[in-house]
């Protein structure tokens, strides 16, 4: 095998991940309009059938306030309740059928949400954001903790093998947990055991809800690149909690969304980040998941191979190819519909309220819509020139059946 540690089981004691792979969480915008459950099921079901070992879904709010503010209808995926609990079922069942695990990832925006009612540990704006917050009341945290624990419970009678509870990228529980948004003077701010307190309830209550049996991952801030952001002590302290609350796995989250610092785009190196994985690695005995900026086999594979994480997180990738494990395991990592990180299609889109798809594949997130069928006619189809756009005619084509010539006037293929 090409990959060995790539493919390499995980053991976690009640379950097992049949590789060191993770679809990492993405917002798609299915998760508003779809109310048959059909889209979103065939689009994480593609890449459960791609050979993925674990797909964590876009994040899913625990209650009215934790959401993005863009609406999610009654009976909506997004709208997390026992309306739309036949949905969710859809989903897993789909997933499981196809051999993969999936998990709900649980997320409260906080101030970063774009409904005016929004609410966070204090009233400060978030400059992504065009509303300023309300200050949560003690009630209001102790409620908004019990909502995630709902939730988690849900998720598992939805059918899910488990939960990840987003606690980066600037999100409410980032929010608590670093000074620059939390200015409280009462039990829920100030000091480094009041400021993570939010966090660690949400895990024990999480975990005494769901059981033993069932994946707790949480999303840990590694680097939150912000001013008044969480120290390198505070990282690994917080680390050691959460596994003491009962995390099976930590994943990273690198830089807030408000950050100046680039952490996806196209100009970060390869494997930017693993460097912080692997200092967390000596400090926890759960495994760890690098992200960021991996789009090939091998850099997963010297990434695992020389322990700078447990496994890797890949997320825009699987827009582009949904057969990139499957690529992988089949040595034929050339045949890999290649991310290029210009992120057009898929941030773009869903700053812009629109639902994702990618600039490569235009077909994610639309798996239901662009279906290829076999032609009930075979016929003889001749396509001039092969850039792009030649080239995908011609595949297209071909995978319908019909028989095809490429014609090209120089030496090679791509076109200019």
């Amino acid at each position: 095998m090409p990959y060995p540690e790539m493919f390499r089981p995980l053991d976690l004691g009640f379950t097992r991940l049949s590789n060191r792979v993770v679809m990492g969480s993405m917002h798609t915008g299915l998760e508003e309009v779809d109310r048959t459950g059909e889209r979103i099921a065939a689009f994480y079901g593609a890449r459960a059938a791609g050979g993925v070992g674990l797909i964590v879904t876009g994040g899913i709010a625990p209650n009215r306030e934790g959401g993005t503010g863009i609406p999610s209808p009654e009976g909506s995926f997004g709208r997390f309740d026992e309306t739309s609990l036949p949905l969710h079922r859809k989903l897993t069942e789909t997933v499981h059928r196809r051999g993969s695990k999936i998990l709900l990832q649980i997320l409260h925006t906080g101030r970063y949400s774009f409904a005016p009612d929004l609410v966070a540990p204090s009233p400060i704006k978030a400059p992504i954001s065009p509303h300023t917050p309300r200050k949560m009341s003690a009630e209001d945290i102790e409620r908004t903790i019990k909502d995630f624990a709902n939730c988690a419970e849900r998720a598992r009678r939805a059918g899910y093998d488990g939960v990840e509870i987003m606690g980066s990228e600037g999100y409410l529980i980032n929010q608590f947990i670093a000074p620059r948004t939390n200015q409280r003077t009462d039990d829920w701010g100030g000091t480094f055991q009041n400021r993570v307190r939010f966090p660690l309830e949400i895990l024990k209550q999480v975990r005494a809800r769901v059981g033993e049996d069932f994946i707790l991952m949480y999303r840990i801030s590694m680097i939150d690149l912000v001013e008044g952001g969480s120290s390198w002590p505070e990282v690994v302290e917080l680390a050691k909690l959460a596994e003491e609350a009962g995390v099976n796995i930590l994943n990273s989250g690198i830089g807030w969304h408000e950050a100046r610092v680039p952490t996806i785009a196209q100009a970060v190196p390869r494997k930017a980040w693993t460097w912080v994985t692997r200092e967390l690695k000596r400090h926890v005995s759960i495994p760890v998941v690098a992200c960021n900026r991996f789009n090939m086999p091998d850099q997963i594979e010297a990434t695992l191979a020389s322990g700078e994480a447990d496994l890797v997180s890949v997320a825009r990738p699987f827009l582009a190819d949904p057969e990139f494990v499957n690529k992988a395991r089949a040595a034929t990592p050339e045949q890999i519909n290649t991310c290029i990180a210009c992120n057009q299609a898929c941030l773009d889109h869903i700053y812009a309220m629109k639902t994702c798809s990618c600039l490569v594949n235009p077909r994610a997130c639309h798996e239901t819509i662009f279906v290829t069928t076999k032609a009930e006619i075979v016929k003889s189809i001749a396509v001039v020139g092969s850039g792009p756009a030649g080239l995908s005619c011609a595949t297209e084509a071909a995978v319908r059946g019909h028989r095809v010539t490429l014609f090209e006037a120089g030496e090679r293929l791509g076109g200019q």
